[in-house]
Parts: C-alpha cells; structure tokens; sequence
C-alpha cells in the first residue's frame, strides 16, 4: 500500500514538543488518514521490536530518538524483545543462547533510552516468547500459513532476513509472525526501520484475511555503516558497538569512509543527522583556532552545505563526532562497568575466535557457557537389573537408549526401588558423564531421580511422558536447539553447576529454573515428591 496523500511532514507524525530537541522525521509513513482519525479520538498505540542477535550499535540510536519522539506526544509505546524472530533467522542466535542475548538486549536498549533521557517507567517491554508460545498464536501461525503464498512470504523477508544459497522454512515463517506481533501486542502501529517497508505490506495484505485489522505503518530512515553500506551488527567494520572503548571508537571513526566532498553514504554525516540533531538540536564542530576555530550549527543543512563545498574538513568532522558519541556512550559503559553485567555480555556473545582448549600454560579468562543443552538427557528402558556383586545398595541395570548395544549403569537405588519396579521401565537417563567404574563395574550413565528432602529419604526415578521411546531426547524449555557436549569434563563441573537449579515443582515437573524437563510428547516428572530435588 503506498503512502497517505502529500509529503510527510518534517516532524514525522508527531507534533513539535515544548523541548528544545528536534525530532527525527520519519521517512515514511503507511496510512496517515488513519493515524489521523485515531489522534481525533485518543493517543496513539505503538510499538517497535528489534530481534535479539548481534549486539546493538550506535545506529539503534535512531529508533531510540523516534522513541523519545512518541513519548512526548503522548503515545503509549511498547518495545518488544524479538527472542523466537532472533532464531528464525537463519538462527542468528542460537536457541542456547537466546534466553542470555534477550536478557543483553533489555539492559542495553534500557541503558540507551536511559542516556538519551527516556523515562522507562512510561514504556511497556515485553519479550516474544512471553506469547508466541501460546495455543491461540500458534493457531494463527497455522492459519496465515494456509493463505501466504511462498513468493510473499520470501519477497517480504528480503530485506531482513538473512539470505543463504539453501534458506531455511524458519525465514519464511518470519514475516508472518511479525505480522501477527500488531495483533496479540494490541497497538494500532508498527515503527521499524525502512527495510521493514516489505514486511509492513506484507502485514497490511495479510492480517485483513484472518479478519483483524490492518495497521499503519512508520519508518525511519537506516544509517550508512561506517564502510558506506548499511550498518549491520553481522559486519564488524560498518559498525560502532555500544560498549566499544573509547580507543575503539577512535580507531573505527578514522577508517570510516567520509571522503572530501561527498555527503552520499556518508555514515559519519548521516549520523549526526538522525541521532545527535534530533538529541541537542545543534553540533559543534571542533577544531584548532588555526582552521577557523569552533563552528556550532543549529541545521542539519548548513553542516552539509558546508562539508559538500569543502569548508568542513572530514577530519575535524570524525573527531567531533567522536567526541558527542562517547558523551552518550559513556552513560552506558558505566553501567555495564559491573561484573554481573560483564559476565552477561561474555556469556552470550562468546568469543568466536578463542580456542576451545588453550594452550599449555595459559587460562581461559571467558566464562564458561553453562546451559542445560550441554547435557545429552536421554529416555532409557530399563532391559535387566541385578544386585551389585560387591555392593548390596547397588542395582547395575542395562539399559536401551537407542544405542546398537544397551549402556551398564550403576545406581544406588536398592533400598529406595524394588528390583521388580525397574524392570522393563522407562527412565531417564543422563548419558554424557565421563565413565567411572564403582566398586569395580564400570558405570556409563545416571539415572535421573527426585528425592525429598525430610527423613527418611525418599528416592523416585523421573518418569518420560508415557508413549516416550528408548533413545529419544530430554531438553529444557527454551534450550531444545543446543547440541550437547561430547563428554562432560569431571574439573568443569558443568552438571553440578546446572543441578543446583534442578527442582520438582507443585505439580511434580521436573524444571531448572523453573522451565520444564520436556521430550516431544510432554514433560519429566515424578509421582509424589512436590518441592524435591534431582540428582
């Protein structure tokens, strides 16, 4: 659908608030006439996602300002942590590492809107997961599949998700959920960036067909990358992190592309325009008496006049701008100058480059990635069970779990099970624990049990969802995509780590922390041991 009738005015759709800040103006807008008709009657309903995969940089200023915008027209504003969208793409986030980047996202776009001067308390967060997940969305899901054409559904992604040689059916689902995202988040507009125009027709075209309404649509314009192209997360040179050192920022402005004369593509330009224009409404630009001395400019235009004619140098534009993007970095430095902060950003964006196993001598300063995928949980039938030789608390147990042969397992369950209760049972089993022989049988796994906590001690095997086969795989909630480690390193203590948070809950599931243990057909759980623990 094209634009409303007539240019757009400068002030986007917001009028001009009573502050001395300028806002940044919308580069188009899709469906003024309704937008117009709803400001007659209430404030406008609106939100903006942003999917959580690499690390927000300097150009996540622009929809910050546009923010700062709606706010002080009076609108209420919903920011939504696009966690399922993150790994539909081409799975740009892991699914092990979601939960840790959805987490970086809210504190960093929270510190960002805090550096600009945005009140949190008037924004609404809310996290995609919160409800995508439920029965009534995922209905949906199916329903727009059975009317979205693959051609669509490709053509509408293309200018945001990620584009392989083989593409995933995960890309084409994208589109369509973040059409979907307007209905169940109840606004009546959707503000993303321009590449976002596809996915916005893409909604318009589509929502009305399962009989919800069609929505307006804003869009600010992207900022060049520091190379000339679009800044992206994925490129490392286009961009300006937000947690970037002083010295990095320095380093990534000097190579950045600002030829003499040319305002086209210009990334340094460009984001003087949509970011530090809006935010103070002027710039200075900074240099020695010698070449003129200090210049400050109230318009956008007249710094561009004078760049493109060769007044402004680009060198002295580089270090003015150095100096206004690391007043608003600052701020958000600081707070992440905090070692839990720290350890969430070396958590869920690990070094790619660092060795798995350092070299001799030296320490692997990073800090382990400990999550509940590294753990290779399996169901296992139970084939045989004798008594130990050499121990009477001791069963070793044969048991299937879809191997070519059966796993010897040794448990110390003789006085909390009957032998006759664990033959031909389904149980499960923990497979990827380093073999250790006890009183002389070598034991190749764990059997998963509750336990109370009261005496005497009660002891429950954890039971599969009932239909569950030998072999089939046990995950938590949230962390079914990891691939789990090969074999646990006894030193690294990854289990024990992750048992801490193993619980029986009120309804006797099995969880860490607080997710579900969970195989295709359903969830771990127990008989009668509520509020127990799992080892």
């Amino acid at each position: 659908r094209e634009a409303g009738p007539g240019p757009v005015s400068p002030w986007g759709v917001i009028p001009p608030p009573a502050a001395p800040s300028a806002p940044c103006p919308s580069q188009e807008v899709l469906g003024e006439d309704k937008l117009a008709s709803i400001l007659k009657e209430r404030e406008l309903k609106i939100y903006w996602g942003t999917a959580t995969t690499g690390k927000p940089h300097v150009a996540y200023f622009v929809p910050m300002s546009k923010i700062a915008d709606f706010l002080k027209a009076g609108c209420e504003v919903t920011i939504l942590f696009a966690d399922l969208h993150a790994y539909l793409d081409n799975m740009k986030a892991p699914w092990e590492l979601l939960e840790l980047r959805t987490r970086y996202y809210e504190n960093v776009i929270k510190a960002m809107l805090e550096s600009i001067g945005v009140p949190l308390e008037k924004l609404k967060f809310v996290r995609g997961t919160d409800y995508q997940l439920s029965k009534e969305y995922t209905l949906d899901v199916y329903r727009l599949s059975s009317v979205v054409t693959q051609h669509d559904a490709k053509k509408a992604g293309a200018e945001v998700v990620k584009q392989v040689e083989h593409p995933l059916l995960s890309g084409l689902l994208y589109p369509g959920l973040q059409a979907l995202d307007e209905e169940y988040l109840k606004v009546d507009a959707q503000f993303g960036g321009v590449d976002q125009r596809k996915i916005f027709t893409f909604a318009e075209k589509y929502l009305p067909s399962l009989g919800y309404a069609k929505r307006i649509h804003l869009m600010n314009p992207m900022v060049p990358g520091l190379t000339g192209g679009k800044m992206s997360s994925s490129e490392e040179e286009s961009k300006i992190d937000l947690l970037d050192r002083k010295e990095d920022v320095k380093k990534k402005l000097k190579k950045a592309f600002c030829e003499p004369g040319n305002v086209e593509n210009n990334g340094v330009l460009s984001f003087i325009k949509h970011v530090l224009f809006p935010l103070k409404s002027e710039f200075v630009i900074l240099r020695e008496e010698k070449w003129g001395g200090n210049k400050t400019y109230t318009a956008y235009e007249a710094l561009e006049k004078d760049f493109a004619e060769q007044v402004v140098h680009p060198g002295d534009l580089k270090n003015s701008v150095e100096v206004a993007l690391n007043k608003l970095l600052d701020p958000i430095r600081e707070k992440f100058n905090n070692p839990e902060l720290k350890k969430l950003s070396s958590a869920a964006y690990p070094n790619p480059s660092r060795a798995k196993h350092t070299e001799k001598g030296t320490k692997n300063s990073e800090p382990e990635n400990v999550v509940p995928s590294r753990l290779d949980i399996r169901v296992g039938k139970v084939i045989s069970v004798e008594k130990h030789p050499d121990a009477d608390s001791l069963y070793v147990e044969k048991i299937d779990v879809g191997e070519p042969e059966p796993r010897t397992v040794v448990s110390g369950l003789v006085q909390f099970v009957p032998k006759e209760q664990l033959q031909d049972r389904l149980v499960v089993l923990l497979c990827n624990l380093k073999p250790q022989k006890m009183r002389g049988v070598e034991s190749q796994g764990m059997v998963l049990c509750a336990s109370s906590a009261g005496e005497p001690r009660q002891v429950e095997p954890l039971d599969p969802p009932a239909g569950c086969c030998a072999g089939e795989r046990v995950y938590v909630e949230g962390y079914e995509g990891g691939e789990p480690d090969d074999e646990l390193k006894p030193k690294k203590k990854v289990f024990e780590k992750l048992q801490a948070d193993f619980r029986i809950s009120q309804d006797c599931v099995a969880q860490w922390k607080q997710r579900n243990f969970l195989t295709k057909l359903g969830s771990i759980s127990c008989k009668t041991l509520k509020g127990g623990s799992i080892g």
